[in-house]
C-alpha cells in the first residue's frame, strides 16, 4: 500500500472512530439528562460551532420569535410590566420617573401579608414561592452572551455606524423599567459641576469634545479604552458570532453605559455546566472606587484585575480557550489597565441633598415618611446588615439561601437552582438602577423590599414597607 493510500486509511479509520465517539457521547449526554437535568455533554467548554454561519443565521432567525415567545410568556406569567411611573419621583437627570408599585404577580387567592407568615419549607412543598422572585432566565438561555437595549442600539448606530443587533435574540423588558438614557455622568474630581454628560451618550466619536477639560491625559486615555470595541464572543468577526456582519466587537461603555448602566444582561462566566449560569443585569459603575470587590460572584479584589479579566475571559462567556480566535485584547496591565481602572474610579454617585456627610437623613429636609423608613433599613428591615452607611454597602458576598423557597427545576433553558453567595451592591443612587438584584428579577424597588420580607421572614406591615421605599429613593 502506498504512503497516500496508509493516510487515507488512517484518516477514514480516525473519521469513522470520531462517528463513533460522537453517537457514544449523544446518547450518553441524553442519558445524563434524564438523571441530571441541570447537565449537558458541554460541561465546561463552548461548543465549538461546526456548520457554515449561513446555515447558523438561518436556523437562528428562522428560531428567534419561538425563543422570543417563550420568553414573553414567562415574563407576562410573572409579572406586571405596565408603565406606572411613581408621582413626581425622576432619576437623577430628572428626564425619567420611577416606576412604582409590586409587580410580581401572587399565586391565586394569595396576598403578601398570607405569603409572609408562610414556612418556607411549605412555600417550597406547595410551590407558593412567587414565580417572580425566581432566578430570571436568559431571553435566550440556551446561547446567552449579551443583549442590549434597542435605544442603545440605535444611538451607537447613529453615532458610531456599528451594529449592536444580535440575529437570534431581542432585548426583553420595556423602555419605562430601564434606567434613564443616556445617563448623567458625576465625577468626584469635579462635583461642583454635577452632571457632565451634556446629556450625550459617550461613544469613540465625541468623548473628547465632552471630556476635554475636565479629565487629565490618563483618565482621558482610560476613557477611550473603555470606548474601544473589542472582540467578544457574539460581536466578532469570525463566523462564531451573532451579528449579521463581521463585527469590531463591544465596548465596556456598551453595557456600563457613560459609566453607569442601560439595563443590558449576559450570563454569568464563572458558573457551569452552561444551563446553571446565572443572567446577569449589568451593575453600575458609580462609585467604584469604594468598592473592595468586584463581579457578582467572582469576587475580584481590585479594579484592575475586574478590568483584565473581564476583557480575557467574561467578554467570552469565561472560555479562555475560544477566546483566542476571536481575537481576544490583552490589554497590558502596567499602562492600559491601570488607565482603564483610573477613569472608573473617577464615577461618582448622583447627589443626594437629603443625605448628611455621613449618608443618613438630614432630618431637616426629610418628611416623617422618609425617616421612618431609615428607622426600619437600620432595624426591624435588617437591610443595613450587608448596606451599611455611607455607602450601603459591606465588601462582602452573602448567602441568602433563597433556594429553601423552591425546588430545583428547569425553566426556559435554565436550570434553577441554588445560587450561592452573591456581592453585595451599593444602594447609593439605587432610584437609578432598575431592575433590580444580580439579574434583575425585582422590577421596583417595591418588589424588592416585598422580596427580602419573605426570604428573610422580616413580617413587615405595610405602612413600613412603603416607608422603606420612600427611604432608598432618597439615596
Amino acid at each position: 500500500m502506498t504512503t497516500f493510500g496508509k493516510k487515507k486509511l488512517a484518516i477514514g479509520g480516525c473519521i469513522v472512530l470520531g462517528v463513533f465517539l460522537a453517537a457514544g457521547l449523544h446518547a450518553y449526554a441524553g442519558k445524563d439528562a434524564s438523571m441530571h437535568p441541570e447537565k449537558t455533554i458541554h460541561d465546561t467548554y463552548i461548543p465549538v460551532v461546526t456548520p457554515d454561519f449561513e446555515t447558523i443565521m438561518k436556523k437562528d432567525v428562522a428560531e428567534k420569535d419561538k425563543f422570543m415567545e417563550r420568553h414573553e410568556e414567562l415574563l407576562t406569567r410573572r409579572y406586571d410590566l405596565s408603565d406606572r411611573p411613581a408621582d413626581g419621583v425622576l432619576m437623577s437627570a430628572g428626564r425619567k420617573p420611577v416606576q412604582a408599585g409590586v409587580r410580581v404577580k401572587l399565586p391565586e387567592k394569595m396576598t403578601w401579608e398570607k405569603l409572609a407568615k408562610m414556612d418556607p419549607m411549605k412555600m417550597k412543598e406547595n410551590g407558593l414561592f412567587p414565580k417572580g422572585f425566581l432566578p430570571l432566565p436568559h431571553a435566550k438561555h440556551e446561547t446567552g452572551g449579551q443583549v442590549i437595549p434597542q435605544f442603545h442600539i440605535d444611538e451607537i448606530m447613529k453615532l458610531e455606524k456599528r451594529n449592536l443587533k444580535r440575529f437570534d435574540v431581542e432585548f426583553d423588558l420595556p423602555d419605562h423599567l430601564l434606567p434613564e438614557f443616556p445617563p448623567p455622568i458625576f465625577l468626584t474630581t469635579r462635583p461642583e459641576l454635577g452632571d457632565v454628560s451634556q446629556g450625550k451618550l459617550l461613544s469613540i466619536k465625541n468623548y473628547y469634545d465632552i471630556m476635554h477639560g475636565i479629565l487629565t491625559p490618563v483618565q482621558m486615555e482610560g476613557l477611550r479604552l473603555l470606548l474601544t470595541p473589542f472582540p467578544q464572543q457574539q460581536f466578532n468577526q469570525t463566523h462564531d458570532r451573532k451579528v449579521e456582519e463581521p463585527s469590531l466587537g463591544i465596548s465596556c461603555l456598551d453595557c456600563h453605559a457613560n459609566g453607569h448602566t442601560n439595563g443590558a444582561f449576559h450570563l454569568n462566566p464563572d458558573t457551569r455546566p452552561h444551563t446553571a449560569r446565572l443572567r446577569l443585569d449589568t451593575v453600575s459603575l458609580r462609585g467604584l472606587y469604594n468598592q473592595q470587590i468586584h463581579g457578582s460572584k467572582r469576587s475580584l479584589r481590585s479594579v484592575e484585575d475586574f478590568t483584565e479579566f473581564e476583557q480575557r475571559t467574561a467578554y467570552f462567556d469565561g472560555d479562555h480557550v475560544t477566546a483566542a480566535k476571536k481575537g481576544v485584547n490583552l490589554p497590558n496591565r502596567s499602562s492600559q489597565v491601570s488607565m482603564m481602572a483610573q477613569m472608573q474610579n473617577l464615577l461618582d454617585f448622583p447627589p443626594a441633598p437629603k443625605l448628611n456627610r455621613l449618608g443618613k437623613l438630614d432630618p431637616d429636609k426629610a418628611t416623617e415618611e422618609e425617616m421612618m423608613g431609615q428607622d426600619v433599613f437600620f432595624g426591624k428591615g435588617q437591610c443595613a446588615e450587608c448596606h451599611p452607611a455611607p455607602f450601603y454597602l459591606d465588601d462582602k458576598m452573602h448567602d441568602l439561601k433563597v433556594e429553601r423557597f423552591y425546588k430545583p427545576q428547569m425553566i426556559n433553558g435554565q436550570w434553577i437552582h441554588a445560587e450561592g453567595a452573591i456581592k453585595t451592591f451599593t444602594l447609593r443612587g439605587i432610584k437609578d438602577s432598575p431592575p433590580f438584584m444580580h439579574d434583575g428579577r425585582c422590577l421596583t424597588l417595591e418588589d424588592t423590599v416585598e422580596f427580602f420580607n419573605l426570604v428573610l421572614e422580616l413580617d413587615l406591615e405595610q405602612k413600613e414597607k412603603t416607608a422603606l421605599v420612600a427611604f432608598m429613593r432618597q439615596l
